[in-house]
C-alpha cells in the first residue's frame, strides 16, 4: 500500500504531465488572406504587402513556424476580386486583409464572420463597412485613405500649380460609389474657382485613353484621377496620357508623382499597410475587429514632380514650393 506521500508525489507528476504536453505542442500555425486588387508583378502593391510582412514580422509572426499567408492577386477586375474574394472567405481564415474598398466590398459580402482588416478605403460607413468609426461593430476595422473633403484640396491645389486651367477631367471608376460622392466634393468648390468639371468614367484602357483624347481638344485642361483599383491598375497610362496632352494632373498617391506626375497629395500608404500589422497582430491575439476603431490618416503629403512642372511650362509658385514635402528634380 502506498504511503500518502507516495500518492501525493505521484498525484503532483500525473498534474505536470498535461503541461509537459502542452510546452512540447507546436504553437498552432495561424493563417492570414491578403486579397489584392493587382497582379503579382505590380511593384506599388509588391511594396505595401511587402511593408505588411515586414511589420508582422518584427511582431513574432513568423511565416512557416506560426503563421501561413493566403495572397490573392485578384487583378482590378471585379469578376477575379469577387472569385478570390469567395475563395478567402471559403478558407475561413484567422484574419483577412482586404487592400482598398474594391476587395474590402466583395470580402464583406462572402462573410460577416472572419475578421477582415481594411486599407486605403473611403467612406467605410457610408460603404457598409462599419456601424461607426469609433466602433465598428462587426468583422471588419481597419484605415482609412482619405474623406471626401480631399477633394476640393486637389482641385484647389491643381489651379495653384496651374492658374489657367477651367476645365478638369475627373476620372473614377463608377462600380465604386464613393468616387460618386467624391466627384460631388470637387464639383461643389469648382465655381468658387471658375473650373468647370467633367465626370470621365474609368473602365478599361481603350475607354481611358478615348476620353482623355476627347477631352484633350479643348484648351485649358486638367486631370483629377479619383482613388480606385483600377485607376491605379491603369496609373502609368494616365501619367502618360497626361504628358501627351499636356493636361496639368494631381493625383492621390505618391507613386504617380514618383513616375511622372505632376503632383500629388495624400497620406503614406506603405506606412498604412505597417499599422494594418498591428491590428492583426491583435486580432490573432483574440481582441474583436468591433472593438478597434477605424483610423484615418493624420498626415497627408505635398509632392511636385519639378521636371514634368518644367515640361509644362508651369512656374511653381514659391508658396507652394515651400509647402510640398517633396520636390522631384
Amino acid at each position: 500500500m502506498r504511503t500518502r506521500r507516495e500518492f501525493i508525489t505521484l498525484l503532483g507528476g500525473a498534474a505536470a504531465w498535461p503541461l509537459a504536453a502542452r510546452a512540447q505542442r507546436p504553437e498552432r500555425v495561424r493563417r492570414i488572406g491578403v486579397l489584392l486588387p493587382a497582379t503579382a508583378d505590380d511593384q506599388v502593391w509588391q511594396a505595401r504587402v511587402g511593408a505588411f510582412l515586414q511589420a508582422l514580422a518584427l511582431l513574432g509572426w513568423t511565416i512557416g513556424p506560426n503563421v501561413r499567408i493566403e495572397v490573392r492577386w485578384a487583378t482590378a477586375n471585379a469578376g477575379e476580386i469577387r472569385r478570390h474574394a469567395a475563395e478567402l472567405a471559403a478558407l475561413a481564415p484567422d484574419v483577412i486583409l482586404a487592400c482598398g474598398n474594391s476587395a474590402a466590398g466583395p470580402l464583406l459580402q462572402e462573410t460577416r464572420t472572419v475578421p477582415i482588416v481594411f486599407t486605403v478605403a473611403t467612406d467605410p460607413v457610408g460603404n457598409g463597412y462599419v456601424d461607426n468609426l469609433a466602433r465598428p461593430g462587426g468583422n471588419a476595422t481597419g484605415f482609412m485613405s482619405h474623406e471626401f473633403g480631399i477633394g476640393a484640396k486637389w482641385l484647389e491645389l491643381l489651379k495653384e500649380i496651374a492658374p489657367d486651367v477651367t476645365r478638369v477631367a475627373v476620372l473614377r471608376d463608377t462600380t465604386q460609389g464613393f468616387t460618386i460622392s467624391m466627384f460631388a466634393a470637387i464639383q461643389a468648390v469648382a465655381p468658387s474657382l471658375r473650373v468647370e468639371v467633367i465626370p470621365v468614367n474609368l473602365r478599361d484602357a481603350g475607354e481611358i485613353e478615348q476620353s482623355v483624347e476627347t477631352f484633350a481638344r479643348s484648351p485649358n485642361g486638367g486631370l483629377i484621377p479619383t482613388p480606385s483599383g483600377a485607376a491605379l491598375h491603369h496609373r502609368d497610362l494616365i501619367v502618360k496620357l497626361a504628358a501627351r496632352y499636356r493636361l496639368p494632373a494631381i493625383y492621390w498617391d505618391s507613386f504617380f508623382a514618383a513616375a511622372g506626375g505632376l503632383l500629388s497629395y495624400g497620406p503614406d500608404y506603405v506606412n498604412q499597410f505597417r499599422q494594418a500589422a498591428g491590428y492583426v497582430d491583435r486580432i490573432l491575439k483574440r481582441e474583436k475587429p468591433a472593438d478597434l476603431p477605424v483610423q484615418a490618416p493624420t498626415k497627408y503629403d505635398l509632392i511636385i514632380n519639378l521636371t514634368t512642372a518644367n515640361a509644362l511650362g508651369l512656374e511653381i509658385p514659391p508658396t507652394l514650393l515651400a509647402r510640398a514635402d517633396e520636390v522631384i528634380e
